[in-house]
């Protein structure tokens, strides 16, 4: 009889742990949105601009997995399902609100800055 071991993964530091949780383009926004309180997809889909449905539904699926966010599925017809912080996903958020600031005190310094690499490569 074989034995399944897992693995427990190696991190670096405690922000290569965090990254692995919330990495990606989409991950932080969804956090951000949720922590206004439970979303339903549609609703999340309308608030993260740009976002496939794909690409959104593998998101969440990744999170839910992660321990981040907990689906409930209402067993309704037509369906209703929505998504919502667990107590892991609300200290995520907590960790994240200097970040937030941060960006928001700088917003003009980072669009100026997006603004020369968009004209860099246009160049190359």
């Amino acid at each position: 009889m074989s034995v399944k071991r897992t693995v427990e993964p190696s991190f670096i530091c405690g922000l290569d742990a965090a990254i692995r949780i919330m990495g990606g383009k989409w991950k932080p926004l969804i956090l951000f949105f949720l922590q206004k309180g439970p979303q339903r997809y549609g609703e999340l889909k309308r608030l993260v601009r740009g976002v496939s449905d794909k690409m959104l539904i593998q998101q969440l699926k990744e999170m839910e997995l992660h321990g981040v966010i907990s689906r409930t599925d209402y067993k309704e017809i037509p369906p209703r399902v929505d998504y919502s912080l667990t107590p892991l996903g609300q200290s995520l958020i907590k960790a994240m609100s200097p970040l937030c600031r941060w960006g928001e005190k700088n917003t003009s310094a980072i669009a100026g800055a997006l603004s020369k690499q968009q004209a860099a490569d246009a160049r190359s």
